[in-house]
């Protein structure tokens, strides 16, 4: 017998469980000692960087973008799973279980042979165990194994679920902010229609959707690196540029009716739940916020947004306190924006579109852009 084996063995099927159970069952984030996949994540970021440092003109690093969370969930769960089986090799190693074939006995190939038909509940019944404690180690083991593997089933349709209802939520901003959204392309479309108390329930839909969003990348941190349908979009950067587009209504002048009144309290709101995320997601990712970068608002165009708001009757706040209001909003989240963008490798909207920018809707590979 060979206690330092099993000891080993015994801390590897902890360390599996331990790890799979804060990722997959439980729904909050706790502090952890034994982080098995801290460090996988740790390893695999390295590839996911330097997939980043490819340029962006060839597609090959579109597509391992892409591929790589997915990719790296069912690497992780491969992981726990050698993990156990492992484990379980260790002690029946360390044990030397006695089996039915006494050539066998000792082999350590025998027994990761075992273990493994176990763990998947296969049942060939070439190499079982004698008698006792082995017996009953085969049990637990195909009872872990049967659950893992039915937890792991149960798990893949909530990452989906989630992923779904992250990308409908975007692609309903196309219409009112642009295939590639920018604030003043917001607040623009809807001042150019009359419509602006329709931004009350666009901005609250997405303070419900930033809620919505916290609690799936607080639960499954990974969803965060799963990247959009279409490659122009990214779920930080649609949320940015809301939160711009937020900065933006709460610094236009009250008018005389409740419905502005009602905007600016939306958009308030709308902030403060995204700015909870993305300070509350760049902890849970280990990614500080980089506060000596330039704002992405220069003095031009913030001159630019405020002419364009008047020509559609919308008056920008001026002057000094209107500008320092204006600025702290804006360090209040972007710094965390930034961190996190160069994290998840995607780019943050303009403040101000590119001229005669044309949407995704508006295009198609039979024909040149539409306008109606």
């Amino acid at each position: 017998m060979s206690v330092p084996a099993i000891i080993l063995g015994i801390f590897c099927v902890f360390v599996a469980l331990i790890d799979a159970f804060e990722s997959v069952v439980l729904p909050r984030t706790v502090q952890r000692s034994i982080r098995l996949r801290t460090v996988f994540y740790y390893f695999s970021s390295v590839i996911y960087y330097a997939t980043g440092r490819i340029p962006k003109k060839y597609k090959i690093r579109q597509a391992l973008l892409v591929a790589f969370a997915p990719i790296n969930f069912l690497t992780l769960i491969a992981a726990w799973a050698c993990l156990m089986i492992i484990g379980f090799t260790l002690i029946h190693w360390g044990y030397q279980t006695p089996l039915v074939d006494p050539k066998e006995d000792g082999q350590f190939m025998a027994y990761l042979y075992f273990s493994s038909a176990t763990f998947f509940t296969l049942g060939y019944g070439d190499v079982v165990p004698l008698h006792g404690a082995g017996r009953g180690l085969a049990i637990t083991e195909a009872g872990l194994g049967f659950g893992f593997l039915a937890l792991v089933i149960g798990y893949v349709p909530v990452i989906y679920n989630a992923f779904s209802r992250r990308e409908s939520t975007m692609l309903r901003l196309d219409s009112k902010a642009g295939s590639e959204p920018s604030a003043l392309e917001i607040v623009r479309r809807h001042a150019q229609a009359g419509v602006m108390e329709s931004l009350i329930p666009l901005l609250k839909e997405w303070e419900d959707f930033s809620a919505q969003l916290l609690e799936s990348y607080l639960s499954y941190p990974i969803l965060a690196y799963y990247r959009s349908q279409h490659d122009d979009q990214s779920w930080l950067r649609s949320l940015t540029a809301v939160m711009d587009a937020c900065v933006l209504v709460i610094g236009v002048s009250d008018g005389p009716d409740p419905v502005s009144r009602q905007l600016k309290f939306q958009a308030k709101a709308t902030f403060v739940m995204g700015r909870h995320l993305l300070v509350d997601l760049s902890y849970v990712l280990d990614v500080a916020p980089e506060t000596e970068r330039s704002s992405r608002l220069s003095d031009t165009n913030l001159e630019f947004i405020r002419a364009t708001l008047r020509e559609y009757g919308l008056t920008a706040e001026s002057g000094p306190k209107a500008e320092d209001r204006l600025r702290t909003a804006i360090e209040m989240y972007e710094p965390y924006a930034f961190g996190l963008a160069d994290d998840l490798i995607v780019d943050l909207p303009d403040w101000v579109p590119e001229d005669n920018m044309i949407d995704n809707w508006q295009t198609s590979a039979w024909e040149s852009a539409k306008h109606f």
